[in-house]
């Protein structure tokens, strides 16, 4: 997504002497108030910003400001229309860019406003939260990130950008790419989980699906990396909390994802609601600027998230919204979303010399960019064709895309006595619990315009996988919210009488997301009871699990049968999970955020470091618990298929590498199953001793590998400097003189490995 800015001056422009390409570059890179070092994204373009300069030579200071502002339609509650008075800001050039406005024909008569009833019809600028999919759903990318498909996360962005495009819209609020490792809190759902090499690759593979190649094309949308910065650490998994971090745990554990989409060409970042070393992340210099702009060369727009700048407030480190406005806009914030701070502040504070006018030129400069780069000053209408948007929007190829990919992204956490897959030639299954017909629950949250009446059920794609022979008893038991026992006595019947049965367990949609942290993580309700009763009846069930987070489910793995971890899947969850469930398909996903025993060990996390007393369960004085055990219940990177595989020591084609060095590491996976799978190699490397203490692994690559029984392959990987560094005792970031461990196998315990000794 990065090029030289040397090619938006044309390849015609052969320069022949070095001195005046260098005067030619220093001389762009100064107007544009840009570092010499910087590495310019695509959808930079120099001759944009001479257009930009001329329109902003013409704006008022009012005008600008509306620029640097975003109201919210209300579509949502009220259907297709705006609060009053928003269109009057249209008008008047006080309001630049609209969220939870879509469809093409309602924000073409918007974008008519702004563009032909206003002085200089600058174009609106629409956003939304496309999160997993516009009308059809995807995955929740918790789930896509158990994929480890970097690639099928790319197409369900592009596919979501399509649609929403179509549909009139320019903007996205994603990729979240906070890195969390606490399942209670809420919004785990929307990133990647726990670890940062996977969290980076996921996280640029889905700018890249969002943005393509090229903003101009009519079907890409701008991306938004949020939330800037260390949202995904607050305290007690409780949203909106308090984060207090070092600066050593900031640059390398919450940060890197953020590097890795802005290197991808991320077009807009969103600050974070946290508080960061006590300063909110709306106010603070040192990630807005300091790192985000001046360390990293960011040149796109920073918006809030919703009212962040008011909540200042409360937070208690600004008086009143002037003061909270103030700090933002001076930490080098562009964009005030929804809160009407800059709207009501900004043009007086500028007036009275509280705030540079330079500040005011460079956001506006940074928001008409990413407009300039959309085309919308070539056409604004180019993303409102109502014919364009019903020929793009829930398409059947988008709809088996979805099935594809929401099979891949199911993990099998249990298969005793190889239950699954099972024979489409049984008489009669038993179907139990609400999840398994609800198509709202499927979406999950964050489901932008996908509608339940879309979905296929889980009871909807047994029944077609299955045909008229096969005898379905569905028992519609409501066991999740509350203490209601209705339905038990009927499940339990159709469970005896059944020749398989499948139990639909979990969270309904409105328990993950936003807002939706939860202190006790197991099964909610009374679906243990219902666990319970079914494993006295002696017959094998297996549990299909819904949900927006890792779930602490002990006394259902020692229960089921079979467990199979759906997620919230989308629009054609039914149709995944009966692929699966009948080995039409095999699982291949991963866990991507570890689930734990049981609250009390939250957080739990693979790449936590050793202490000076590790774990000795023959020793009092040792770190564990009394009640407890340490691991987890299933482990980052862990996942069944139905088959086996086996691994070979890892190899090194050298046992040394220096700074400009590289190591190839092979191994050998062997399927030693019956059947054709899939599995995740992956390779984690371990700081034997170094400067500051080191996690006892690190995620650095891995291959998704496609075996037929019996079938051996030599997996190889390329271990550079890059992999072996890290932020050292004086904070510089590089690799250390030392040895590190290279392990290779099937999830983070893998226990095979190599040594090398970087010098």
């Amino acid at each position: 997504m990065c090029v030289n800015i040397m090619q938006n001056l044309g390849a015609a422009n052969h320069f022949s002497h070095s001195t005046k390409v260098s005067f030619v570059l220093l001389f762009i890179l100064t107007v544009a108030g840009i570092q010499a070092q910087t590495v310019v994204p695509a959808w930079y373009n120099q001759v944009h910003e001479v257009e930009i300069d001329k329109l902003l030579d013409k704006m008022t200071l009012e005008e600008k400001v509306g620029q640097m502002t975003l109201f919210t339609s209300d579509w949502d509650v009220t259907g297709p229309t705006i609060r009053k008075g928003y269109e009057a800001d249209i008008k008047s050039g006080r309001l630049g860019a609209i969220f939870n406005a879509h469809t093409a024909d309602y924000n073409r008569r918007l974008q008519k406003i702004a563009v032909e009833e206003t002085r200089l019809g600058i174009p609106l600028l629409f956003g939304y939260d496309v999160i997993h999919g516009y009308r059809t759903i995807f995955p929740i990318p918790l789930a896509e990130a158990g994929s480890f498909n970097p690639a099928a996360a790319e197409e369900s962005a592009r596919i979501a950008a399509r649609e929403s495009a179509a549909a009139g819209l320019h903007w996205t609020f994603a990729p979240m790419v906070d890195i969390a490792r606490d399942p209670r809190w809420g919004r785990v759902m929307e990133g990647a989980g726990e670890d940062v090499y996977l969290g980076n690759v996921m996280g640029a593979a889905r700018v890249r699906g969002f943005q393509g190649d090229d903003l101009a094309d009519p079907f890409t949308l701008l991306a938004c990396a949020k939330h800037f910065a260390a949202y995904g650490a607050a305290q007690a998994g409780r949203d909106y909390h308090t984060v207090d971090i070092s600066e050593r745990v900031l640059h390398d554990i919450y940060l890197p994802p953020f590097k890795a989409v802005l290197d991808a060409g991320a077009a807009t970042f969103m600050t974070s609601f946290n508080e960061l070393d006590g300063v909110p992340a709306t106010a603070n210099e040192h990630l807005l600027t300091e790192i985000l702009r001046e360390d990293w060369g960011f040149m796109g727009f920073v918006v809030t998230d919703y009212t962040s700048i008011n909540e200042m407030i409360p937070h208690g480190i600004a008086k009143d919204e002037a003061e909270a406005g103030l700090l933002a806009v001076n930490a080098g914030v562009d964009m005030d979303m929804q809160g009407a701070v800059f709207y009501n502040n900004l043009r007086k504070q500028v007036e009275n010399g509280e705030v540079a006018m330079k500040m005011i030129d460079d956001a506006v400069r940074r928001v008409l960019r990413m407009k300039f780069a959309l085309g919308l000053f070539d056409d604004p209408y180019r993303y409102s064709d109502s014919e364009r948007e019903k020929a793009n929007i829930l398409t059947p190829a988008h709809r088996e895309a979805a099935r594809r990919i929401a099979r891949e992204s199911m993990i099998l956490l249990k298969n005793d006595n190889e239950t699954l897959p099972l024979s489409k030639n049984l008489k009669r299954i038993a179907v139990i619990g609400s999840l398994a017909d609800s198509g709202a629950d499927m979406i999950g949250a964050w489901h932008a315009d996908g509608r339940a009446e879309d979905v296929v059920t889980l009871l909807t794609g047994l029944k077609e996988a299955l045909g008229s022979a096969v005898k379905v008893d569905f028992v519609d038991v409501d066991a999740i919210k509350g203490t209601d026992r209705k339905g038990f006595d009927e499940a339990l019947k159709a469970a005896r009488s059944a020749d398989a049965v499948i139990l639909a367990l979990g969270e309904t949609w409105e328990m993950s997301g936003e807002a939706a942290s939860r202190a006790d993580i197991g099964l909610p309700g009374v679906q243990d009871q219902l666990v319970e009763e079914l494993s006295q009846t002696g017959k094998p069930f297996v549990a299909v699990l819904f949900n927006g987070r890792p779930l602490a489910i002990p006394e259902l793995d020692k229960k089921a049968a079979a467990i199979l971890e759906a997620w919230f899947p989308g629009t054609e969850a039914g149709h995944a999970i009966a692929d699966l469930l009948f080995g039409d398909d095999a699982p291949s996903a991963k866990v991507p955020l570890t689930f734990p025993r049981s609250v009390g060990q939250v957080p739990v996390f693979y790449a936590a470091k050793n202490t000076g007393r590790p774990r000795n369960p023959n020793e009092k004085y040792t770190s564990k618990y009394l009640d407890e055990e340490n691991s987890p219940l299933y482990p980052f990177g862990y996942g069944l298929t139905y088959t086996t595989f086996s691994y070979g020591d890892p190899v090194a084609d050298k046992t040394e590498m220096n700074r400009n060095g590289k190591v190839k590491i092979l191994t050998t996976v062997t399927n030693t199953g019956k059947r054709t799978g899939t599995e995740v190699v992956q390779l984690y490397v371990r700081d034997l001793a170094g400067s500051v203490t080191r996690p006892l692994r690190e995620l650095k690559a891995f291959q998704r590998v496609e075996l037929s029984a019996g079938e051996s392959k030599t997996v190889s990987f390329e271990l550079t400097a890059e992999d072996l560094s890290f932020y050292r005792r004086d904070m510089t970031f590089g690799p250390e003189a030392g040895e590190y461990q290279v392990f290779v196998g099937g999830d983070s315990r893998a226990e095979k490995s190599v040594t090398i000794t970087f010098k």
